[in-house]
């Protein structure tokens, strides 16, 4: 790696990783003001926890076995011991996406969870879950291998379609299966608390999202030694989180009667979802279109849990699961080359929804046995009467807001 690129690496890297403080803005500006302090904490504590499980074996578990492999082997090269500057870099890199998919789930379990629980089902399912799936789409994997396996085209999902978004959203609708509707559950349940929060956390993760695209290409080269795809992976990045906040905005103003500010920064968040996969293999004008659509789909599936009944406080199933399944999908009609609108047949659709799928249930459902488990012996809710004093005193001891200086 030459000294620009692994420049840009460290700077890629950092810019993953304040991603999670957004995440945690973004969450915290969006729950009650009782709940700011846990709501920030799941992602801090994700922060802390998978970093080290990464360091130990995460990262030897993402390198992947081979096509039949559940993941590389863990002990390989425990700790990092004998990594050489590059390796250890690139493992940096990858640890900041395994750290925000982890810290994502969380918005779905928001005003009503244990911190300790949370962290116990963090570290299990990272292990069991990111792990791997990052081992089958990046690491010589099933899905990795697909299209040499098959005969079909290969599956495309550039910075984590199946493996950031779809992987976070199934497992936020199993845990929000686990733990159970909020109290008063109800449309109109609670109005964020800090609007301004909510924005900050958003314009902070457009900000780091520049280097959760583009950063796999100094990184790791994907895309040949002169990147000659950063430019296409820049302005997509730019154009489709542009026109998902126009989708959302519309589809708002259509519905409810005004355009808001929390919908602007959703849509913006749902456009940055939906092009994480596309970013290197649509030209810019059907980077636009994604963006319109998915701000516009993801603005109306967060009224899904009303209908359905689960309550996913923070809408993680609605703008991750829904926006990583649109982007992954769409690629399989607008892929340069491959689409099927663009000179290609239909296998690119189906290569890329088997991934969607496999990564969806398995996720899912190993997701909601270790919530299971946690709350039939731990327990992972907390009690009512907690969740009406607030949950951060109760669990955190600690309040977001002084509000009356006597206290």
């Amino acid at each position: 790696m030459d000294s620009g690129n692994f420049a840009w690496s460290i700077t890629a890297t950092a810019l993953v990783l304040f991603m999670t403080p957004g995440v945690a803005f973004f969450y915290g500006g969006l729950v009650k003001a009782k709940s700011v302090v846990s709501m920030m904490m799941m992602s801090f504590g994700a922060l802390g926890l998978i970093s080290v499980l990464w360091i130990l074996y995460g990262f030897n578990m993402s390198l992947g076995g081979g096509t039949f492999a559940f993941s590389g082997n863990p002990f390989a090269d425990f700790g990092l011991a004998g990594a050489d500057s590059a390796t250890l870099v690139g493992a940096t890199f990858g640890a900041t996406f395994a750290i925000i998919t982890v810290a994502l789930i969380s918005g779905s379990i928001a005003d009503r969870a244990k911190f300790g629980a949370w962290m116990i089902f963090a570290g299990i399912w990272a292990t069991v879950v990111y792990f791997p799936v990052a081992a089958w789409v990046w690491g010589d994997g099933w899905i990795f291998n697909w299209g040499d396996n098959t005969g079909l085209p290969a599956v495309i999902d550039y910075a984590g379609g199946t493996a950031v978004h779809i992987n976070a959203g199934a497992a936020a609708l199993a845990l929000a299966l686990v733990l159970g509707k909020r109290i008063g559950f109800q449309k109109g349940i609670q109005k964020p608390h800090n609007v301004p929060l909510t924005l900050l956390g958003a314009s902070i993760l457009w900000f780091g999202w520049f280097g959760f695209n583009a950063g796999a290409e100094g990184t790791f080269g994907l895309l040949g030694p002169e990147n000659t795809g950063a430019g296409l992976i820049v302005v997509n990045t730019l154009g489709a989180t542009a026109a998902a906040i126009l989708g959302w905005l519309i589809v708002e103003k259509l519905k409810d009667g005004k355009a808001t500010s929390v919908g602007a920064a959703s849509g913006a968040v749902a456009g940055l979802v939906a092009i994480t996969p596309a970013c290197a293999n649509l030209t810019p004008g059907w980077a636009l279109l994604l963006g319109v659509i998915a701000g516009a789909v993801c603005a109306l599936a967060i009224e899904l849990k009303w209908k359905l009944g689960y309550d996913d406080s923070l809408d993680v199933v609605g703008i991750h699961m829904v926006g990583g399944i649109l982007g992954t999908l769409y690629l399989g009609f607008f892929a340069t080359g491959t689409g099927l609108f663009l000179g290609g047949g239909a296998g690119q659709l189906v290569s890329q929804t088997v991934a969607a799928l496999g990564v969806l249930l398995y996720s899912f459902i190993v997701a909601f046995i270790i919530g299971f488990v946690i709350e039939k012996t731990l327990g992972f809710r907390i009690k009512n009467e907690d969740e009406l004093a607030g949950v951060d005193t109760v669990v955190h001891g600690e309040e977001g807001y002084l509000l009356d200086e006597r206290v």
